[in-house]
């Protein structure tokens, strides 16, 4: 029952959608480290629900840190943050709590918790949880911004309508993920936030949900962070990123797009610029051999359409063990992307925070053996 991440800065999470308040422990964070509490609200305020294309479900997520902060720094301790819960409609699930939910975590959360999980908004397997994963991820993309490295999403494509792609060019890549990073509907191009909007506005007038692809890029990140085969820079990025509920897809690069090339029209050539080595094309995402190049990291990540819909489905009664039929009632998104945005530019945080660190550590070891 293991709910905790990292090597060098682990991440515990903790609580339920509908219980009392839920949270994150960072542990492994030095002293020091200079804490921004308001962009830990704003970066909150960006997973907020908004609007018609968001759920009706309205939390202050105000973050609350309780332990491992004085006077403005990290003492090295285990930070704790806690959010309240306080919109909840727990009355709203008490009538399907026998009828398992298609697509949610239901009955995988029944077999593997024998029947003791918090049911209410799906529990601990509700995208709620993210809300402390953010607060977390903030004090991550602080950590990293101050050593020059940068992070940002956009929604590639929703239900079919696309956005621009990040330009191969690094000086405009730069511009773009600035602009990002401020940004209330995480698109580069506008028109592409009233297209998308009208989708999701239409899936809800018909009780339906959408899903899609997020389109996030790390800049500044140094060469030489990542192992080979195991602990790939790939392998952890996407092990943070699949713990993000209703993630169903990762890729680096051009992914699955390979598929379509031969290896002479996507092999990144290597050159010289002002005598840094870097790659004419980055068709590899800025990774080789499970280890940064130092080119933009590039990633997709892809959304699955929210399962909570108001269309009739058909499921299970596990008390009866009966068919029966679904009509699911509560407040629910049609569309998590444009929440989801944050979510993923925190976990990366964590992700290349985790993987720096590691790197830092053997360098001051190598460094030291030169030394002595």
């Amino acid at each position: 029952m293991k709910n905790t991440i990292g090597r060098h800065i682990s991440c515990t999470i903790f609580g339920e959608s509908h219980g009392s308040a839920i949270g994150v422990t960072l542990d492994g964070l030095p002293a020091g480290i200079s804490i921004d509490e308001q962009f830990i609200a704003a970066q909150g305020e960006k997973r907020k629900a908004k609007g018609r294309i968001s759920t009706q479900r309205h939390e202050a997520d105000i973050p609350h840190i309780i332990s491992g902060v004085f006077e403005g720094y990290t003492t090295g301790t285990p930070l704790t943050i806690l959010i309240q819960n306080s919109d909840q409609h727990s009355a709203d699930y008490e009538k399907t709590k026998n009828r398992l939910r298609p697509s949610h975590a239901d009955y995988t959360a029944d077999v593997k918790y024998l029947g003791y999980q918090d049911y209410r908004g799906g529990g601990h397997f509700s995208g709620r949880i993210t809300a402390p994963l953010v607060a977390a991820g903030a004090i991550a993309i602080q950590i990293l911004a101050d050593m020059g490295i940068y992070i940002g999403s956009h929604i590639m494509k929703c239900h079919g309508v696309s956005d621009d792609a990040f330009a191969s060019d690094i000086d405009l890549l730069n511009k773009q993920v600035a602009k990002l990073q401020t940004a209330a509907f995480p698109v580069i191009n506008e028109n592409a936030q009233r297209e998308m909007t009208a989708e999701i506005e239409q899936a809800a007038a018909n009780g339906d949900s959408v899903g899609g692809i997020i389109e996030s890029a790390v800049i500044n990140l140094p060469a030489g962070i990542g192992e080979p085969f195991f602990d790939s820079l790939e392998s952890i990025i996407a092990h943070y990123l699949y713990s993000i509920p209703a993630v169903k897809g990762v890729a680096f690069g051009l992914g699955f797009g390979f598929s379509d090339y031969t290896g002479s029209e996507v092999n990144d050539a290597l050159a010289y610029k002002d005598g840094v080595v870097i790659t004419k094309t980055n068709n590899n995402g800025g990774i080789n051999g499970g280890i940064s190049n130092g080119m933009p990291i590039v990633i997709q990540t892809c959304v699955k359409p929210t399962p909570s819909i108001y269309k009739e489905q058909d499921t299970i009664n596990k008390q009866t063990k009966q068919t029966e039929k679904l009509i699911i009632s509560g407040r629910h998104d049609p569309a998590i992307i444009h929440r989801a945005c944050v979510v993923v530019d925190s976990v990366l945080a964590l992700a290349v925070l985790d993987c720096y660190m590691e790197r830092c550590a053997s360098l001051a070891l190598q460094n030291h053996r030169k030394e002595d």
